[in-house]
């Protein structure tokens, strides 16, 4: 008995220390009195910094525990995910490139929970957990990256080119979908629709003239879209201080309003999307929203990720500032889940994925017919040329690939 006492006091003390060394990084966490199952709390905030705007955000933020393990699942899922996608890259079978997202799952997981399933979003090439968090599943995602026919684009899209319901992807050119984002929030306006549109981008992509082309375009306008980009600290292999000469991306947008949120705190980047959303919603115009995050993969499978930072530096911050582990403290120390509830959470997350994995290896390839579908809108009546003058195709028939927002 007298054991058994001391082990329950021990495993408190553990967990207690475990949350307090995340508080002490991410902002600190409301304290709560009871020792049972408590149904919701309240947590202070990550501190916000403003561009054009007065200090607009809470300094904390309610969360219940549905919403609190909603927020733990979906970011878990994706880390398993994108590390599953690592190892069958290791094991080509997944060829080509593959950019991951982990470390920065708060981003899209943080984002969408603020974010209606019918406002539309478009990000770069690092599109992943913004397809899984837009409703596709993981299953179509795996096999969309291994090239097989169950993907979310019937293996033709590939790792930089998936896409769902309200989602335009996942783009390949550098900061190309920052003016797409703008003409979909343009199209958005001129039909009247109460909706917005999210363009995401690098801090890699944060040089490139058509971003401020757009940024011009969007303010001239008032056009119902946040720019936001995920800065992850690093361009490929060159860092933010040594490719720009303002680092503070979210006051680049100059005359339209910015602010920089913790990208690693999923309930700051929540209630910053909310009042943003609201804000582009109401027709006050485009907002730029800076996401501080990092990612703990190289750029690309190509790059190790060592060259440019050291080993020790990528663990600082997955001991002092990961999003999972951080909202892992949070949910413990105010007692919103058990650590069993935890652990058999991620136990369904890993076999989840497990089956994910094979369903994609156990679907096959697309057939060389594909190549002369999906070209039109409209299926043609007519043969497609091929790569040459003597090859033609039948276009065939459109097909559904499951491209179904996730219901809130």
């Amino acid at each position: 008995m007298a054991f058994r006492l001391f082990a329950s006091h021990l495993r408190r003390a553990v967990r207690s220390q475990f949350a307090c060394h995340f508080r002490q990084n991410i902002g600190l966490v409301a304290p709560v009195t009871s020792r049972g199952i408590s149904q919701q709390a309240e947590f202070d905030l990550s501190p916000f910094r403003y561009h054009l705007l007065d200090e607009v955000f809470p300094k904390t933020s309610v969360a219940t525990r549905d919403e609190m393990l909603s927020y733990y699942r979906d970011m878990v899922t994706i880390r398993r995910m994108e590390d599953d996608s690592f190892a069958l890259y290791r094991d080509k079978l997944i060829r080509g490139f593959l950019h991951l997202y982990n470390g920065q799952e708060a981003c899209c997981v943080g984002m969408e929970a603020s974010i209606r399933p019918d406002d539309e979003v478009i990000t770069a090439y690092r599109a992943h957990g913004w397809t899984y968090t837009r409703g596709v599943p993981v299953k179509e995602i795996m096999a969309e990256l291994t090239g097989r026919t169950g993907g979310c684009a019937k293996g033709k899209g590939g790792s930089m080119h998936m896409y769902a319901q309200n989602f335009y992807g996942g783009n390949g050119i550098v900061g190309a979908q920052v003016p797409l984002g703008a003409g979909i929030a343009f199209a958005i306006q001129y039909r009247g629709e109460d909706r917005i549109c999210v363009a995401l981008y690098g801090d890699g992509a944060a040089n490139q003239g058509q971003v401020f082309e757009a940024f011009n375009m969007a303010k001239l306008w008032n056009l119902p879209v946040l720019f936001v980009v995920e800065n992850n600290n690093f361009g490929m292999g060159t860092s933010a201080e040594r490719a720009s000469a303002v680092t503070a991306y979210y006051t680049r947008g100059d005359y339209i309003p910015g602010f920089q949120v913790n990208g690693m705190d999923v309930l700051a980047v929540k209630e910053a999307t909310k009042w943003a959303a609201d804000y582009c919603r109401s027709g006050k115009g485009p907002l730029l929203m800076e996401l501080d995050t990092y990612r703990y993969y190289g750029h690309s499978m190509s790059d190790p990720g060592t060259s440019y930072r050291g080993r020790e530096d990528v663990q600082t911050v997955r001991k002092r500032r990961d999003p999972i582990q951080s909202c892992k403290a949070r949910i413990l120390e105010n007692d919103l889940a058990t650590e069993d509830e935890l652990k058999k959470i991620d136990k369904e997350i890993r076999t989840h994925v497990a089956e994910a994995k094979d369903f994609a290896l156990s679907s096959p390839e697309p057939p060389l017919q594909e190549l002369y579908s999906d070209i039109y809108y409209k299926e043609p009546t007519f043969k497609v040329r091929g790569g040459d003058v003597f090859t033609y195709g039948d276009s065939t028939p459109r097909t559904s690939t499951g491209l179904k927002s996730r219901a809130k």
